[in-house]
């Protein structure tokens, strides 16, 4: 259920931003895009920018993701293998809100394995080299390479007309710092921009290295070695100097071509990017925010401008790439690296989702629950067990009086009328009959009763009638049926069923005490007519009298007994039933736990001051949407077929077959509601004041939410790096927004950039209307100035004194 609670709010929050005019409009790329990941230890980027660029960017089906690793072992295969299931999973409903199916994501993904390096015992100490040098000896690799390359240029040919030129081509290199398997980079990258760059006029090449500073327990002083010796061949690739020059193209003859790269910086720029921010804290999200800031980077440098229905100088200026670059180049004249950090502040969709949904499913609960007040009359006879009923089922199951006038053809005993009359009814009937009256009405009636007894189904005609009474009564419900069939409720039935069948055992009691006094009585007593001398008429008289009196009474008892077997046996069926509907109630309990545990969590990784109050206003809201829905349709709306329906039948269908129902109706009905449609600055202020009256003065004004939402994106967006303030000499910073431009908070946020910025600032328009985020640029340090180094440099310096060696 967790997986599929996570779609669910997955599903929900991307369609907020499909559609232009209709939630949050996606930005279009210019020109066309390759993202190339480089190593073992960036596997786990290639999806989460998949993914981001499949919900942003409008285009995103003409991007290709090539990825270069190590031929996975088979441990490392497996493990492959399941993330690859698990983002299978999550692409399903991706592919419902982007449009792409999982098929299409798949073909614009390339992954190439290059054998590694024979390992022996000083393996480690040459890691980083050995993979240099068998790439070199490997002629194999660059024929893979090559014909991956190749691939990728003829399926961006495929994918051209997404895009509105297809003059330029932007590659963005991605790798981890303590990857061994980046001293590649250069040839690698210097590769692919000779092969890719043969269907463009030109080539623009950005690199981001990755730092990861969450697990530095047992794994260290290796990883920092390896990262530091990656630093260093990135600030000698990035030199104005640099050139490279190696036989890395391949024909299909296995012809070497040699590649050239003339004087300059092997890429545009290259961005630092750590799982730390510039005050030394943990970013929140870890890399994945990191994915997230090389996304927007992309798209800064190259989407398709569209008109922002404002003027454009208020909201600053539009990126420009050369005047980043010049900017960012140090005292030395060489190219700066560059950091980012970046925040967003949007409606918390998820959340939001799994609470209306959760505050649905308790709206839902508490109308089953609630019903009018039933006297134990009006319940048994809702339950098929009133008198009447059970009147109707004796009659079923005892045949009826008929059969007794037979008994006055049963053969006598010769006796004498003065013997018969002289004794009581009891030994009467025994000098009659001897044990042949006993035996006819069991015969007739006793075993007939039993028999018919036991091919009856108390049970199921039980369950038919609660099916019928669930059917005419929609407002009645298991709940309805726990309380009724609860020993100690307030709403019990059973006080006066027992007091019911203890009724029936004292009438029982009765009747058989009368038979009894019967029995005793003397024949002499017996009211038949008698005639002087005529023996037979008499004897026969009194056998008549004596069946007449005794037998229709022992009826009477076997009705009263079957009629208490009828009660014994409902009994036990209805103690099922209540067995049976408190396993019900507790899956609802169960299914609602679930459901706010899930709303909660989610409620919890929101953001502190964006996430504040959604329980509080949303139960409003939902509460109200439901009950504005009845008011259309009635107050049985959503137990209708159209809507959610039998819950009971759902129910026994599954709890995941009713949580789907749900969320189909959540979905459909509540979510779709006007109510839920608002900008996210109407939303966040509706939601903060939501626990204060209309006249408290105390109430959060906009002006205020719009300060406290400017703070919080500044605070958030912090660099993604930490630097040493004292060697970091110079430091430049562009800062950008994305959002509607005609939005009221972006308006806010522009004309505060205009009246105290110090640094340019520049707006991206994009028609959405769940939020704003924020992407900071600050560039122009150099290796030394980041702590990383210093703090990995010890450990270089250490390892390269024992033997060890980092570069080729």
């Amino acid at each position: 259920m967790d997986v599929r609670l996570k779609q669910f709010a997955d599903a929900y929050a991307a369609d907020e931003e499909k559609t232009a005019g209709q939630g949050d409009g996606r930005s279009s790329i210019h020109y066309p895009a390759v993202f190339l990941f480089i190593g073992d230890l960036i596997q786990d980027a290639v999806r989460p920018v998949m993914q981001i660029n499949a919900q942003k960017w409008d285009n995103s089906a003409g991007v290709m993701y090539v990825e270069i690793a190590p031929e996975p072992t088979g441990e490392e295969q497996q493990a492959r293998r399941a993330n690859e299931a698990r983002y299978e999973q999550e692409q399903n409903v991706n592919s419902m809100r982007t449009g792409q199916s999982t098929g299409s994501l798949e073909a614009q993904k390339i992954t190439t394995f290059l054998s590694r390096p024979t390992v022996n015992d000083h393996s480690k100490k040459t890691q980083r080299p050995d993979w240099h040098h068998h790439f070199q000896k490997d002629g194999k690799h660059l024929l893979e390479l090559n014909r991956t390359f190749r691939q990728a240029a003829r399926r961006l040919a495929e994918f051209g007309r997404m895009y509105s030129s297809f003059d330029r081509l932007h590659v963005s290199v991605i790798t981890r710092v303590d990857d061994p398997m980046n001293i590649l980079v250069p040839e690698i990258s210097l590769l692919a921009r000779s092969i890719l760059g043969q269907s463009f006029k030109s080539v623009q090449m950005d690199m981001y290295a990755l730092i990861y500073e969450g697990d530095q327990e047992e794994q260290f002083g290796y990883a920092s070695s390896a990262g530091v010796a990656f630093l260093k061949e990135l600030e000698y690739i990035q030199r104005a100097d640099y050139t490279l020059t190696a036989p890395l193209q391949r024909t299909e003859d296995g012809l070497a071509v040699m590649v050239q790269h003339s004087p300059s910086p092997l890429f545009e720029l290259a961005y630092v990017l750590s799982d730390r921010n510039e005050r030394g804290i943990s970013v929140n999200g870890g890399m994945e925010s990191s994915y997230d800031i090389i996304c927007r980077i992309s798209l800064l440098k190259n989407r398709q401008r569209l008109e922002t229905g404002g003027e454009s100088s208020f909201y600053g200026s539009d990126y420009n790439n050369n005047a980043f670059k010049n900017n960012v180049r140090n005292g030395e004249g060489n190219q700066g690296l560059v950091s980012a950090g970046f925040a967003r502040v949007r409606r918390p969709d998820r959340a939001i989702a799994l609470t209306v949904l959760e505050q649905f499913f308790y709206g839902i609960m508490k109308r089953m629950k609630h019903t009018t007040i039933l006297g134990s009359r009006e319940k048994f006879e809702l339950l098929g067990l009133d008198e009447q009923r059970i009147d109707e089922r004796v009659d079923m199951l005892v045949p009826n009086s008929s059969r007794l006038e037979d008994m006055n053809g049963l053969m006598t005993r010769t006796t004498s009328f003065s013997h018969l009359k002289s004794l009581s009814l009891r030994e009467a009937e025994h000098a009659l009959f001897e044990y042949g009256g006993e035996r006819f009405f069991h015969d007739n009636y006793e075993q007939e009763m039993i028999k018919r007894i036991e091919q009856w189904d108390a049970g199921r005609e039980l369950q038919a009638n609660i099916a019928e009474m669930l059917r005419q009564h929609p407002h009645l419900h298991f709940y309805q049926l726990a309380e009724w069939t609860d020993e100690s409720g307030e709403q019990s039935m059973w006080t006066d069923y027992h007091a019911r069948t203890r009724d029936l055992m004292h009438t029982l009691e009765s009747a058989q005490a009368e038979l009894d006094e019967w029995y005793d009585s003397r024949a002499d007593d017996l009211s038949f007519q008698r005639l002087p001398f005529m023996e037979k008429h008499n004897i026969r008289g009194l056998t008549r009298a004596l069946i007449d009196t005794i037998y229709p009474r022992k009826l009477h008892i076997l009705r009263l007994q079957t009629r208490l077997r009828l009660y014994r046996r409902f009994e036990e069926h209805l103690t099922a039933v209540h067995r049976d509907s408190m396993q019900q109630v507790k899956s609802m309990d169960t299914i609602g736990s679930n459901l706010q545990a899930a709303a909660t969590d989610s409620i919890r990784t929101a953001d502190d001051y964006i996430g504040q109050n959604i329980h509080d206003y949303y139960s409003r809201l939902t509460a109200e949407v439901m009950e504005e829905i009845e008011e259309k349709r009635g107050d049985g709306a959503f137990f209708e077929e159209r809507s959610v329906g039998d819950v009971t039948l759902l129910l026994q269908q599954g709890a995941s077959t009713l949580v789907e129902r749900l969320m189909e109706v959540c979905r459909k009905e509540l979510l779709a509601s006007r109510s839920f449609t608002q900008t996210f600055e109407q939303e966040l202020l509706n939601r903060a004041n939501v626990t204060i009256e209309y006249e408290n003065k105390q109430a959060l004004s906009q002006e205020d939410l719009f300060k406290e939402l400017y703070r919080t994106l500044e605070d958030r967006a912090v660099i993604h790096i930490r630097l040493l303030d004292y060697t970091h000499k110079h430091r430049y910073e562009e800062k950008y927004m994305f959002g509607n431009a005609n939005g009221d908070f972006v308006r806010y946020a522009a004309g505060v950039d205009n009246t105290t910025r110090i640094y340019k600032t520049g707006f991206v328009h994009e028609d959405r209307t769940s939020g704003v985020e924020k992407l900071n640029l600050m560039g122009g340090f150099t290796i030394e100035d980041l702590i990383y180094y210093r703090n990995g440099k010890t450990y270089y310096d250490t390892y390269i004194a024992n033997g060890y060696d980092f570069h080729a």
